[in-house]
Parts: structure tokens; sequence; C-alpha cells
């Protein structure tokens, strides 16, 4: 493909900008291989049909009853993944995170492009009524809310600890034919002790947009109002 050609450009830029390609490309293929080891995972080990609490998906029914749904009731068939992000909200975090957020308001956006080959919910150990209202707050109109405080499933899949602190995650499920639900795969933020923080930066576009500029991402950080 025909690459950017400027009047003005050194030959100087013209031989950086080649050897960025060239390095772009090994980065993708890389990221390719990556994602082909983590398909070829075995099959993980089997879970506990966690009971969960979830209200309307409507913004504007705040009144509807809560009702529960099991892990397993979240497939829509055994042949589909289930992917479940892990909101830092509830217990320790009285507030919703701000980084967790801005995560949410993008895949409110493409939900519905997920739906075509994932469900997708999204947990956490706040109540039904805040989930809603935060939901509310924001305009999120596609996504699944779930309120998982009264059971093991965050501190099971390492977003929560013994005193109630919380930590985002991303957890992917499989279901069996036999109704087994399975751990597939999650991720953290934290990937080794002198990595934070960018474990599942692919989640968020907002990372790689700022990282195509000349400042970089630097300290930025999310906020739930600008």
């Amino acid at each position: 493909m025909r690459q950017t050609r400027l009047a003005d450009e050194s030959p100087e830029y013209l031989a950086a900008r080649e050897q960025l390609r060239r390095a772009e490309i090994n980065l993708m293929r890389h990221r390719e291989q990556v994602a082909a080891q983590r398909r070829a995972l075995p099959p993980g080990p089997p879970l506990d049909d966690y009971t969960f609490l979830e209200g309307p998906g409507d913004l504007d029914d705040g009144d509807a009853p809560v009702r529960e749904v099991r892990l397993s009731r979240l497939f829509t068939s055994p042949d589909r993944p289930l992917v479940v992000y892990h909101l830092m909200y509830g217990k320790k975090q009285t507030e919703p995170c701000p980084m967790c957020t801005m995560w949410l308001d993008g895949f409110n956006g493409v939900a519905h492009h997920i739906a075509r080959n994932a469900d997708f919910a999204v947990a956490a150990a706040a109540g039904p009524q805040a989930l809603r209202q935060h939901a509310r707050n924001r305009g999120w109109n596609r996504l699944r809310l779930l309120s998982c405080g009264d059971s093991t499933f965050k501190y099971d899949l390492g977003s929560e600890d013994e005193d109630g602190v919380q930590d985002s995650t991303v957890s992917v499920f499989t279901l069996d034919p036999d109704g087994t639900v399975r751990h597939s795969y999650s991720a953290h933020p934290r990937m080794a002790e002198d990595i934070d923080q960018r474990g599942i930066d692919l989640l968020a576009p907002v990372w790689h947009l700022l990282d195509l500029t000349p400042q970089g991402r630097g300290d930025w950080f999310a906020a739930l109002d600008y």
C-alpha cells in the first residue's frame, strides 16, 4: 500500500518512518502469535455456577425488580464464549473506578458488535441499584450489569482480595455441552512486579490513540467528569 508522501519530508524522517513501519509489522505479527497461543490453551478448570443479581437493561426502568441469574445462564449457547469485565465498584471501592468507567464507555458503544461472536457482561461488587444508577449517569444502554458482592466470584477470579479491595480484570469462560462452566482466560492490569497498569491496555482505544502522538500517554488518568 502506498505510504504517505509529503513534499517536505526529509530523508532522515523517511528512513526513520520506514524503520518504524517495519517494527509495527513485527509487533502485529507478534500479537497474532500471542493470540494464537491464547486460543490454544487447554480446557480450563470447572467453576461453581455463581449467582449474580441483575436489574433490567432499560435505563428508565429504575424501579423494576432485581432477579437472580446463574453464571451458566449468561451463555446464549454452548458454542459461544462469555467475556466478563470486572468493574472496580463496591466494597472498598466506594465510588466507580474512573478507568474502568472509561473502558465500559467504549464497550457500551461496541457491545452489539461483540454480540455477533460472544456473550458479554460486567460484574461488580456494588449492588444492583448502584450499578443501575451509574449506568444511567453514563448512558450505558447495551451493557449487562451484574452484582456479585454476595458471592466469591470476584475473589476467586482475582479481582477482589480478602479485605474487599477491588481490581479490574477481564475473564473469558466457556460452557461444556453438559452445562459445566470453565474458566478459559483472565488478564489483570498488573503483569509483573515491575509492570503495573498495563495488562489490559489492549481493551481501551484511548491509550492507543495517545500512543500515536509525540507526547504519548504520559501520566494521564481517566476521570468520571472533565
